[in-house]
């Protein structure tokens, strides 16, 4: 796994490049303090992951996840910066973490342990085939809390439910609000297992316990481990049929 370094602060340039060698089996291929610097190496090389500040010379560490996010070959972001209020922008960028300065070497380290847990899961995946009509099928998908980016496993989530322009995400024990649409962060999930069953709510195929008829023909679901009823419209019910052979 090959890594590079964005960091304008030599002496926190240093201390990550410790951390990483200390911490994992990271090669770090190269360190930059700045952007554009950047865009050239990466015009002729490709690396796994980039460990980027944000306030750097020449283009900011957003504008210039911003062009990476365009490669083909898309390499997993991770920031470590002084600037929370770009949290909501590292997601939008499908960022792999977010940390914010100071930080631990507790949160170091655990941010590099599930990057390459994330990445051997990567390796070990078969080749999709090359076609423009299907979707990627998302293993994780990043949720944000308290300014910080947090990789969930697709699995841990039971259901969505839009609020307006707000997706809220509730797993068994945690919830999310997401500032994207419902129909938008149920594109990141695969069709097989998440079923847009309302206009309101998308559910978890995985996590139906009970399926309690409703009226007008449609249903109820129950879910497990939670106390809360799922509901699916008329529109969808003939799709949820098909889907759960009913």
């Amino acid at each position: 796994m090959k890594a590079i370094i964005v960091e304008d602060e030599f002496l926190a340039q240093q201390e990550l490049s410790w951390m990483i060698n200390q911490h994992s089996h990271i090669d770090i291929a190269a360190c930059f303090d700045d952007g554009l610097d950047v865009l050239k190496f990466l015009q002729h090389n490709e690396v796994d992951v980039i460990f980027l500040d944000i306030n750097i010379p020449s283009l900011d560490g957003v504008l210039l996840a911003q062009n990476i996010s365009k490669f083909a070959h898309k390499p997993q972001i991770v920031f470590i910066t002084a600037w929370k209020e770009h949290a909501v922008q590292a997601f939008e960028l499908d960022a792999f973490d977010y940390i914010l300065k100071p930080y631990h070497e507790s949160r170091i380290v655990s941010m590099l342990q599930k990057l390459e847990a994330h990445w051997q899961q990567q390796q070990q995946q078969p080749a999709a085939p090359e076609t423009s009509s299907l979707r990627p099928v998302a293993q994780t998908v990043n949720l944000i809390r308290d300014e910080r980016i947090i990789v969930t496993d697709i699995n841990e989530i039971y259901y969505l439910e839009a609020h307006e322009k707000l997706t809220f995400v509730y797993t068994r024990r945690e919830e999310y609000v997401m500032s994207v649409a419902i129909s938008e962060f149920c594109n990141r999930l695969p069709e097989s297992q998440f079923f847009r069953c309302h206009r309101s709510y998308c559910v978890n195929l995985n996590k139906i316990r009970e399926i309690e008829p409703w009226f007008n023909n449609t249903y109820l679901l129950r879910l497990r481990d939670l106390d809360f009823q799922v509901p699916v419209s008329r529109s969808k019910v003939k799709a949820f049929r098909q889907l759960m052979r009913l």
